[in-house]
């Protein structure tokens, strides 16, 4: 028998660890609430976890099977579990964050410690870490030229789910609750988990926006982006079967511009495995720079203004509405993101890691890789990041991507009485126009041009310039 270890793979379709584990005799399915994980979880994450288990589960019990459902330390927990089911070997999925990787190497040692062998399969990426580097040897620090030989590599074909007779005969317990796992129900709505609602999501992106993806994403209000970030993050949905489906897409394409909206599509899930490379080679990253500067950046702590970007009553429009969206939906559309992102660390001067951990509460789709990468980038601190000098204008990019104010006034009900012109103006309308326009939405915290100013200078300092 084959004890499989289900993490952030919570699928039986194209995952390579369980595929090889059928392969080899019986397969026992195992997932384990790891309380050391749980610490860095969230009531909307958990309950989306809880919903993919759940159809996983079904899967399972559709076919003779179950899935063992455990709470405990993995290192304790899966040794007992092969040695009670007499296991000929224990199989699981890497994962590539830093406590991923202590974990595994704890379990390992235990396996080994009463001779079971074990053995881990690289799933949720196309291209190991390590397997795309510089012709100088080292891992990729620029993004370009990591995409470039990442678009030209063969990517595997989906792996087979397994057959019924390749399930052991297993009776699992019921998944512990929300309340049980120290967790209270959330307040966003999230999308549905599982294998099926990840794939609907994904043909449905791949019928027609996926064509007008390389414009389309860039605008919120469109809804042009495939919402399927949370199905790679948990693995709902296998990495192979989502480029299969783009290269689908791909021969569907009717011209260069449709082409270029699926290439672009594609370049997204690289940049995925890029961060996740970052981070397996440097996972310290998590909360330290990934580019030191000289001196310290003396980051500002302002309490009342880290209180209002969280609160979304930062009196800019798409800034509000960004971090509104974020507390309705566990979700921001990813052009916001990075207006959100850059307003917090270049106009109210914040470290990055205030907004990563807000984010990392918030967001169902939460992945430390990406997540980590996304907020450095933003802060001029990551790699291949957005150039110190180069500063976000939140009124611009509003007016540019949101020119109706529509994805404004969707999330900021207060202005769902004033015109586009008077949202992208807000900060030059006097107070008694705005009295008037909006009673009930602050005035600007800030003034952009000043503390753009200030970022510059707060840089610079950095830097060791004068």
């Amino acid at each position: 028998m084959q004890v499989f270890w289900h993490r952030r793979d919570l699928r039986a379709h194209d995952n390579l660890g369980l595929a090889a584990a059928a392969d080899e005799g019986d397969v026992l399915p195992v997932f384990v609430f790891d309380d050391a994980v749980l610490d860095h979880a969230s009531p909307v994450r958990v309950a989306f976890l809880r919903d993919a288990l759940r159809d996983l589960r079904a899967w399972y019990r559709e076919r003779g099977s179950d899935l063992v459902v455990r709470r405990g330390d993995p290192s304790g927990v899966l040794p007992a579990l092969a040695h009670e089911h007499d296991a000929d070997r224990v199989v699981w999925n890497h994962d590539y964050t830093g406590l991923a990787q202590e974990r595994d190497e704890l379990v390992r040692e235990a396996l080994d410690a009463q001779d079971t062998p074990h053995a881990q399969f690289h799933d949720a990426v196309h291209h190991e870490p390590g397997t795309i580097r510089t012709n100088a040897g080292d891992p990729y620090s620029v993004y370009t030229y990591f995409w470039k030989k990442w678009r030209d590599r063969e990517k595997a074909s989906p792996a087979d789910p397994p057959a019924a007779d390749a399930l052991a005969d297993a009776s699992g317990d019921e998944l512990p609750s929300l309340d049980e796992l120290g967790f209270d129900e959330p307040e966003a709505d999230y999308p549905a988990a599982g294998h099926d609602a990840a794939v609907e999501r994904l043909d449905a992106f791949c019928e027609n926006d996926i064509f007008e993806y390389d414009v389309g994403r860039e605008y919120p209000a469109e809804e042009g982006t495939s919402r399927l970030s949370q199905d790679l993050k948990y693995g709902t949905l296998g990495v192979r079967e989502a480029y299969a489906r783009t290269e689908a897409a791909m021969a569907d394409a009717e011209d260069e511009d449709e082409e270029t909206g699926v290439e672009e599509f594609q370049s997204q899930l690289a940049w995925r495995e890029f961060y996740q490379q970052v981070l397996y080679f440097h996972p310290e990253v998590v909360r330290e720079n990934y580019n030191e500067y000289e001196n310290p950046i003396e980051w500002r702590d302002d309490p009342d203004e880290i209180a209002a970007w969280k609160a979304g009553e930062t009196g800019f429009p798409i800034v509000d509405a960004g971090m509104r969206q974020l507390r309705e939906e566990a979700y921001v559309h990813n052009r916001v993101r990075m207006i959100v992102a850059s307003f917090l660390t270049k106009d109210l001067l914040v470290d990055w890691r205030v907004g990563y951990d807000h984010y990392r509460d918030y967001l169902v789709d939460h992945d430390t890789a990406n997540d980590n990468g996304g907020w450095q980038w933003a802060a001029s601190t990551g790699t291949d990041a957005q150039p110190y000098f180069r500063i976000f204008n939140p009124w611009t990019q509003q007016a540019d991507y949101d020119p109706d104010a529509e994805y404004i006034r969707e999330h900021v009900p207060e202005l769902a009485d004033a015109d586009a012109e008077q949202i992208h103006g807000w900060n030059d309308l006097s107070e008694d126009e705005r009295e008037s326009v909006a009673p009930d939405y602050p005035a600007p915290i800030v003034e952009h041009a000043e503390r753009r100013e200030r970022a510059l200078e707060m840089f610079e300092a950095a830097r060791g310039e004068d």
